[in-house]
């Protein structure tokens, strides 16, 4: 009978322990919910906008938790938003090979070397080299350092030959391009819309970690859903676990271009010609923060008010909007 109390009480016991965690983990999850609350929206900004929500002396919330509901790599919060630095001379060499490649893609270290001699600058083809590695470019094909590819990370078929593409959300495309500031320099990663031409998402960073790539792939679904194909490079970010775990988690079919066929990707190319030749060379931004506002008036510029002449004279937006209306 004494045996009988023992196992009866230790049961309560156990009941209350039980009842007393999940009375605290509904109270966690009410202060979770309601910090979120306060923070509306936050799923759809960018990087630099959910550091901002951070609040580290939350009593009750740790940085770690925050970063986790925000949707932000705790990385990208400890991470300074510094820019690349080289010295002041360098920056001008960079300058110059960045407008004269955006001019003429095909370029070589060579004839780049040759067009800084005839400007009067003192520089040897390595040197020329060594700046190309720094702002991710090669010859032949306008690629970032995306075109360096991780040996140890798998790399896809090409899914878009001979394929006709007449449908918004059939295929996005991505890549990353150098972008120049008083000081220093940054990395641009946009996604976008293969039919509209519409740019779905877009982030900064200071460097070619894969979060920000990620970042830019998530916000572009939880805004626009997904598409049937997304096609990138073979460079080491694309093709890394955490890019295209996303993709696969979404049941997003993998494509990525054959080396060197730049052309795969040639209107996200397009877009970074149109973006620094109406945008970045005119503004000339002098920090992080002023090219995240410039980048927001122009890609609201570029997808709402611009018109293109390969579609019809609409905008991206337009005819993206039209064909989703089509469709539901």
């Amino acid at each position: 009978m004494a045996f009988n109390n023992k196992q009866q009480l230790k049961a309560q016991q156990n009941q209350e322990e039980e009842r007393d965690r999940l009375y605290a983990q509904i109270g966690k999850l009410k202060v979770e919910l309601d910090w979120l609350k306060k923070k509306g929206g936050a799923s759809r900004l960018e990087l630099a906008e959910k550091r901002t929500m951070i609040e580290p002396k939350h009593k009750q919330l740790s940085i770690t938790c925050q970063c986790n509901l925000l949707g932000l790599p705790r990385s990208s919060y400890y991470r300074e938003p510094v820019v690349g630095s080289e010295s002041e001379s360098t920056l001008f060499l960079m300058r110059l090979i960045d407008e004269e490649y955006t001019r003429h893609p095909f370029l070589g270290s060579r004839k780049l070397r040759d067009y800084l001699k005839r400007l009067g600058h003192k520089v040897n083809r390595k040197c020329v080299q060594r700046l190309m590695r720094k702002m991710g470019i090669e010859s032949v094909a306008p690629k970032p350092n995306t075109s360096l590819k991780n040996k140890a990370h798998k790399v896809y078929p090409y899914l878009l030959r001979g394929m006709k593409i007449n449908k918004v959300n059939q295929v996005w495309c991505t890549d990353i391009t150098y972008i120049r500031l008083h000081g220093g320099f940054v990395y641009l990663v946009a996604i976008m819309d293969w039919h509209s031409r519409k740019v779905l998402s877009w982030e900064v960073s200071n460097t070619m970690d894969v979060s920000f790539c990620v970042s830019a792939l998530e916000r572009a679904i939880r805004l626009y859903g997904k598409p049937d194909i997304f096609n990138t490079d073979q460079g080491s970010q694309f093709t890394s676990e955490s890019f295209t775990g996303v993709l696969k988690q979404n049941d997003i079919k993998i494509s990525m271009d054959g080396k060197g066929r730049w052309m795969d990707n040639v209107f996200i190319e397009r877009l970074w010609r149109s973006v620094k030749y109406e945008d970045i060379y005119l503004k000339d931004y002098g920090s992080v923060a002023e090219l995240r506002r410039g980048l927001n008036r122009y890609f609201h510029y570029y997808n709402d008010q611009r018109t293109h002449q390969s579609l019809d004279n609409f905008t991206p937006t337009e005819v993206y909007n039209n064909a989703m209306k089509k469709v539901a």
